[in-house]
């Protein structure tokens, strides 16, 4: 009897500070944490490494995770990329608790910026934002004040109501929240609460609000408004978490009757919060952890965007994106990119991960899972000379030798096949163990056969390649343990089935393109796609279905893509078989 106990997952530095909290009785013992994205582009395999966090906080701890998404600039968002951020979140095997939107809180927004006005908290600025800028000073530098940053509260309130109405043009105003222009977070400088957007109609509102809330005025209150526990963001946002606890401060000051409000007589008389949080005294606890950054890669949405519109890749699900979409389109699965964000974890220090960390991540999970086939991309008719002509023989491949209950397939063997064209070589150099004249190879799942000839065409390329097999060598038969040095895999050329194969490899050719000063388009690598047209695959696929896994003997691992059809297969190489990762750690 095995008494040893599996070792237990060390916590990372977020579940410790969960658990602590739990212990504490913190919130009532309640955990609730949310899935924030802006919907102004497809995700990417960095907001994955969030949603596993996220959703894994609540899902391990007897919480609840929400998704919101950030909806506060009409301009760059659209109902399309909150669909797709849905089937993603999906796809990964999460479920949300409710879903809610920034744009659910305008009014209530709308609500708390009219009181500041009045608390002398706020104030319209008519100046514009390069001018606002200038004023900002430098970190070692305090700013300067606007000229309006003391206007009288019953003027910004007007200002306020007329921005809102649209009776001014986008762009030409702003709220401001009236801090300190010399405080050493460049965040407190008066930053603007509320712009104007006339020009483009919001996703959900549309041309409803003339007027949005800053990201910075509307994510930290959505937080709080929701009942959020923990508010999981990455490190840039560390330098935001004051200014969300500071409106945070003035909205409990205000629910609470303890802020002075003056001009009662002012426009939002009836000021009133629907929040879903009954616990007014609560505050949602900011924590930030490292975001992710691979190599050969960009994460920038605009970006990626821009390598769409002018046609360098396919789309957000273009196989070589780093998006979740093009990673499923490319083979990855939900259970290798969980490997991957396993292996990398949740520190304080950004870095950069290797690219080839996130293929092995998905090497260990495709081994187990995969279903091996054999395809043979630049096939070269084999002949076995003393197999009877028009004999068709069925032979037993192994689904997959990691996992025995995935049981077996047949497939067709006869005297005519197809094999790589490098797996055959008139000159072997030493160490060339595949198959040469006068040279045993065994064919996977078959048999043993020697090479007796081959034939050129007027090219000069080998057109066929003659041999002779050995009868006794088939598995349970008396020779089947002969040894020899080389095997290769094969496809009977009747019996398979054309295909079409994309070898996609990194995007970019350096391994930090956003760091490189050259256009990070003059980086792209040429060879990122290649198109094999002429490939030939065992009739066991003709059934195969879109996004399903498979290994290519001694090739790598593929999926079927979206694109395939039963008269035209269509193959995605999700990675090779070759780990650089593990090469790279041997050195």
């Amino acid at each position: 009897m095995n008494t040893e106990e599996t070792p237990k997952k060390s916590l990372n530095f977020i579940e410790q500070m969960v658990e602590n909290d739990l212990q504490e009785g913190r919130n009532d013992g309640r955990i609730q944490t949310r899935f924030p994205p802006e919907p102004n582009g497809y995700l990417h395999i960095g907001h994955a490494k969030a949603i596993c966090l996220d959703f894994g906080i609540a899902q391990n701890y007897g919480g609840v995770c929400n998704l919101r998404f950030d909806d506060t600039n009409p301009t760059k968002e659209d109902v399309e990329y909150v669909d797709a951020i849905k089937e993603d979140i999906q796809w990964f095997g999460y479920q949300w608790g409710n879903v809610y939107y920034a744009s659910d809180y305008f009014q209530q927004l709308w609500d708390l910026a009219v009181q500041m006005i009045k608390a002398g908290l706020a104030y319209v600025d008519e100046q514009s934002s390069e001018e606002i800028a200038k004023q900002k000073g430098t970190p070692t530098q305090a700013g300067t004040e606007s000229p309006y940053r003391n206007r009288p509260v019953e003027e910004s309130l007007t200002l306020f109501q007329k921005m809102s109405n649209g009776e001014f043009p986008e762009g030409s105003l702003t709220l401001r929240a009236k801090i300190d222009m010399a405080s050493p977070n460049m965040h407190f400088r008066d930053p603007i609460m509320y712009r104007i957007i006339t020009s483009h109609p919001h996703h959900r509102t549309g041309y409803t609000w003339k007027v949005y809330p800053m990201y910075d005025f509307a994510h930290g209150q959505s937080d709080y408004f929701e009942g959020v526990t923990h508010s999981l963001c990455t490190l840039e946002f560390e330098v935001h978490r004051p200014l969300y606890d500071w409106y945070i401060d003035k909205l409990i000051l205000i629910e609470n009757g303890k802020l002075k409000i003056e001009n009662d007589s002012c426009p939002s008389d009836n000021f009133q919060f629907s929040i879903l949080n009954s616990q007014l005294m609560y505050r949602p606890r900011q924590t930030e952890f490292n975001r992710l950054n691979i190599t050969y890669t960009v994460m920038s949405k605009r970006k990626m965007l821009q390598l769409i519109q002018e046609g360098l890749v396919s789309g957000w699900d273009d196989p070589r994106m780093p998006t979740i979409c093009g990673l499923r389109r490319r083979g990855y699965t939900p259970a290798a990119i969980h490997n991957f964000v396993d292996k990398i974890g949740y520190t304080k220090f950004d870095g950069v991960i290797d690219y080839a960390l996130l293929e092995h991540s998905a090497r260990e999970v495709l081994n187990a899972t995969a279903t091996r086939i054999s395809v043979v991309l630049d096939p070269v008719k084999l002949t076995i000379t003393n197999y009877p002509e028009g004999q068709t023989e069925l032979l037993e491949a192994i689904n997959n030798p990691e996992n025995e209950a995935e049981g077996t397939h047949e497939v067709h063997f006869s005297k005519h096949l197809y094999i790589e064209r490098e797996d055959f070589n008139e000159n072997p150099p030493k160490g060339y163990f595949r198959l040469s004249p006068n040279n045993e190879v065994r064919l996977k799942n078959a048999y043993i056969i020697k090479c007796t000839d081959f034939r050129k065409d007027e090219n000069g390329n080998v057109a066929e390649i003659f041999a002779e097999y050995l009868p006794q060598t088939k598995s349970g038969l008396p020779e089947s343990n002969r040894k020899v040095k080389g095997t290769i895999h094969w496809v009977d050329a009747e019996k398979n089935l054309p295909a079409e194969v994309r070898l996609y490899d990194k995007l970019f050719t350096v391994e930090n393109p956003s760091e490189d000063e050259r256009d990070f388009r003059e980086l792209l690598n040429p060879d990122s796609l290649k198109v094999i047209s002429n490939a030939r695959a065992e009739l066991f696929v003709k059934d195969a279905k879109p996004l399903q896994n498979l290994q290519f003997q001694r090739i790598g691992y593929f999926n079927v893509d979206l694109d395939s059809t039963a008269e035209h297969l269509v193959f995605n190489r999700t990675v090779s078989l070759k780990d650089g990762f593990k090469q790279k750690k041997a050195a």
